[in-house]
């Protein structure tokens, strides 16, 4: 009776976090359980999975700079911080907030409940004794933890073993992170046999993926345009896919460039990738929420190719035999499921890894059908999920703009050195002159040339001179509206002027201000401006 009231009118969720838990809890952690789902895919989720903060996870060859990225970002060493042209970075080192400097080794990190990496104790001792988490109290950690990594080997030195599966810790990581940052050396674009691996392994995250091109400032532009191309050809030759992955260029540390010919384009490239980790605490819930549901999907998939492959067993003789050949025919059974329960081909985990690892279980102890477990996650997926999204946009209606804060984000926030102050619109910020007095003088000649009636021209006078830029209507319907400062439909000889400062701003790629800016308004406006404010 409780139960059938229960479904009728589900409880609600105190948080998105709460929602997560208790819905991971009660609905798709029995699925998982039953049909073995963690054997095969992935170690089940704890609660520090759903409280933990977002995590950046760092993933390149030897010297491309990952240790020295972490430390631009941050403005500080962290402890155990090892810096160099060879693979001095042997473990894996997650950074995060502490009260005080501190080393916490795998071991004692494995067992710490608040902590996120319980799970990470499968992968036994070798990989263990090569993972510590280095605690510190910086501001970005505040809002964000990053995850340093061992440089991927190139030529003989991959050959020697490192005793533990690299790209299926990788991979565990890839799964719990918000943003994969693949680094790469403009120097050195030879991708590794294994690190060619590894991106293989991250392909089901590419919604996490970004790469970056580091050490631009190492070559010229003729150098730099090659280098980009080639490795945009690589990377789609491993990751296979119509997508472009975005890159960013730049030399991330904080050291004088050494060749200074591309400043702006890595100016501007850093920021969007500032704005890129800026946004990952706001982005957090979702991203939790998007991760749970693909991990259901694959959970519904798992238990369906369980299910069958009990079903085609036989009950008491000729088992071995007949195991031998549904792992030779798994692809049969994934069309089967795929039509018999209108599932996507993208759903199904990858056939030559699922017949690996079928081999080593015994189907005749796999569980039949329990349409109860399989309900409960299409409800889930039906009618949760929809609850929590509404929950998702309210907390982050209800929250102040999350944003990390601290180290290299503060540099470009704002001053002078902030991106593109004293650019575009904004040139002229800081001066006393209005800006566009510099050129009126040529402006006035031609307006003096379209026959000013009263002082001012008329919209379609301003119009045919303007459309000589060749910018498109939209364009200088909103260079006339910023101009028009007076709104009296004619332009006077400021605000003809500051028409083609506009003009002028565009056509040199940069983009026009919303709203017209204190220092573009005409001095003669000024007073009006006030007016019209109050």
């Amino acid at each position: 009776m409780f139960r059938s009231r229960d479904k009728k009118t589900p409880e609600p969720f105190q948080d998105v976090s709460q929602g997560l838990k208790k819905l991971y809890r009660t609905k798709l952690f029995p699925l998982e359980d039953t049909y073995q789902f963690h054997d095969f895919h992935s170690p089940s989720l704890e609660d520090a999975d759903f409280d933990n903060k977002p995590m950046v996870l760092l993933v390149g060859q030897y010297s491309t700079g990952k240790t020295t990225f972490i430390r631009h970002l941050m403005e500080q060493d962290f402890p155990g911080m090892r810096i160099g042209p060879e693979p001095t970075t042997d473990s894996f080192i997650a950074v995060m907030h502490g009260d005080q400097d501190g080393m916490i080794p795998g071991n004692a990190l494995v067992v710490d409940p608040k902590k996120p990496f319980r799970k990470l104790n499968a992968f036994g001792n070798a990989f263990l004794n090569r993972f510590m988490c280095a605690q510190m109290p910086n501001p970005v950690l505040e809002s964000i933890s990053i995850i340093d990594t061992p440089g991927i080997l190139s030529g003989e030195k991959q050959r020697i073993s490192r005793g533990y599966d690299f790209a299926a810790v990788l991979e565990w990581f890839a799964e719990r992170v918000d943003r994969i940052i693949l680094l790469f050396d403009a120097h050195k674009l030879d991708i590794s046999d294994e690190f060619s691996e590894v991106i293989r392994a991250l392909k089901n995250h590419e919604d996490k993926m970004r790469v970056v091109l580091n050490k631009a400032d190492q070559i010229n532009t003729q150098q730099l345009m090659r280098v980009y191309g080639a490795l945009m050809w690589s990377l789609g030759k491993i990751i296979n896919t119509p997508e472009v992955v975005r890159v960013y260029i730049g030399s991330f540390w904080a050291q004088p460039l050494l060749i200074p010919d591309n400043r702006k384009l890595f100016e501007a490239e850093e920021q969007d990738l500032f704005q890129d980790i800026q946004g990952l605490p706001r982005n957090a819930a979702i991203r939790k929420l998007n991760d749970l549901i693909k991990r259901a999907r694959l959970a519904k998939v798992h238990a369906y190719i369980i299910i069958s492959l009990k079903k085609e067993m036989p009950s008491v003789f000729g088992k071995e035999n007949k195991k031998k050949e549904l792992i030779a025919n798994l692809g049969e059974t994934y069309l089967k499921i795929e039509r018999e329960h209108q599932i996507s081909p993208g759903d199904f985990p990858k056939l030559k890894k699922m017949q690996e690892l079928l081999a080593g279980h015994d189907f005749s102890k796999f569980p039949t059908m329990k349409p109860k477990l399989l309900e409960a996650v299409e409800d889930m997926l039906a009618n949760d999920i929809a609850r929590l999204m509404t929950l998702v946009r309210q907390e982050e209606a209800a929250m102040p703009s999350q944003a990390v804060h601290g180290g290299a984000f503060e540099g470009t926030m704002s001053g002078p050195f902030g991106h593109g102050y004293g650019e575009g619109a904004e040139e002229g910020i800081d001066e006393l002159e209005w800006v566009v007095a510099r050129d009126k003088p040529s402006y006035d000649e031609i307006f003096y040339t379209l026959s000013p009636i009263n002082g001012k021209v008329s919209g379609a006078a301003a119009k045919k001179e303007m459309m000589k830029s060749k910018l498109p209507n939209t364009v200088l319907g909103k260079i006339w509206k910023l101009a028009d400062v007076d709104k009296d439909g004619y332009l006077d000889d400021e605000e003809f002027a500051l028409a083609n400062h506009l003009i002028r701003v565009k056509l040199e790629g940069h983009e026009l201000p919303g709203k017209l800016p204190e220092h573009l308004v005409p001095p003669s406006k000024r007073h009006q401006e006030i007016d019209m404010g109050e």
